[in-house]
Order: C-alpha cells, then sequence, then structure tokens
C-alpha cells in the first residue's frame, strides 16, 4: 500500500514549496545583487531576441514586454516576494498599490466587462483551482525569471566563477 505524507512541507509539488522555491530564488537575487543600479537600461535577454514594433498610427515604438530593463525586472521581483511575505495589508497602510493588487483589479475589470457576473459563492472550488493552477504557473516563471537575472547578472559583472 502506498503511503500518503501528512506533511505537505514533504511534497515539492506543494503550494508551500513552490512559494519557498520563488522566494529562496529571489532571496539568492538579492543577495547576489550588490547594485542594482548596475541593472539599468540592460534590455532583458527576451526583449532582445524580439523585434521592437513600431505603432503604425503614432510612429511610437511598442515593446512587447512591459517590463523595459532588468532594473525594472528586479524591482518586480522583489515587491511581488514582499506582497507574498507581508500580504497587502502592509501596502494598504502604505498607501502604495502592489502588483498583485492591480492583478486583481485587472482581473475585476475584465470579468465586469466580459459581461460574467463575480458571483463570489458559485463554483468555489472551482475558483480556488482554477487560481491555484494560476499561482503554481505564475511562481514557477517567476522563480526562473529571478534565477535567469541573477545569472545575468553575474555575467554582466563578470562573476562567472560565482555561477553555481
Amino acid at each position: 500500500m502506498m503511503q500518503i505524507s501528512s506533511d505537505p512541507a514533504s511534497n515539492k509539488n506543494s503550494l508551500i514549496n513552490v512559494m519557498h522555491r520563488f522566494i529562496a530564488a529571489t532571496n539568492n537575487m538579492d543577495e547576489t545583487i550588490m547594485v542594482p543600479s548596475l541593472l539599468r537600461d540592460v534590455p532583458l535577454e527576451e526583449q532582445e531576441s524580439q523585434q521592437v514594433e513600431v505603432v503604425e498610427n503614432n510612429n511610437e515604438l511598442s515593446y512587447p514586454n512591459k517590463q523595459r530593463d532588468m532594473y525594472e525586472h528586479y524591482l518586480l521581483l522583489k515587491s511581488i516576494k514582499n506582497d507574498m511575505e507581508w500580504g497587502l495589508l502592509k501596502r494598504e497602510m502604505s498607501g502604495g498599490a502592489s502588483f498583485l493588487e492591480m492583478a486583481v483589479k485587472q482581473e475585476e475589470q475584465q470579468s465586469i466587462t466580459r459581461g460574467l457576473p463575480v458571483d463570489e459563492s458559485s463554483d468555489l472550488e472551482g475558483q480556488f483551482h482554477y487560481h491555484l493552477r494560476g499561482l503554481f504557473g505564475v511562481l514557477s516563471k517567476l522563480t526562473v525569471q529571478a534565477d535567469h537575472l541573477t545569472n545575468r547578472y553575474k555575467r554582466e559583472i563578470g562573476g562567472a566563477n560565482f555561477m553555481r
């Protein structure tokens, strides 16, 4: 008979472990990047491979990715980590809107504009699983991005001997 562990932290696919991996990757990024201002104006590698589109109406440049340089990406990752560790209450008290809050407001707006009623009590289990899958996906991607940003910083600074 197969035994199921009662300790959720021992399951590598648990939400807690995914959150710990993201926070550990972000802490590693924060400890490695001693001078974050060096990340200013350094484009993300994804942007380097993508073509910059010109909007025909206004002749303005349009970037497919919202973060235009590694510094903004660094700040985004740190902000998300702080929101996860301290919750949204800290942001509300300081008066600033976090990335998480903006995403929640945007999703609420999208559901209103699609004409879908926002019924808090209907299919809570379905809503939970939908958002849990999304959270797993986002946290996994953010963890990879934090590791990538850390390794790229090491390459740019010349600290290749620190690569793991």
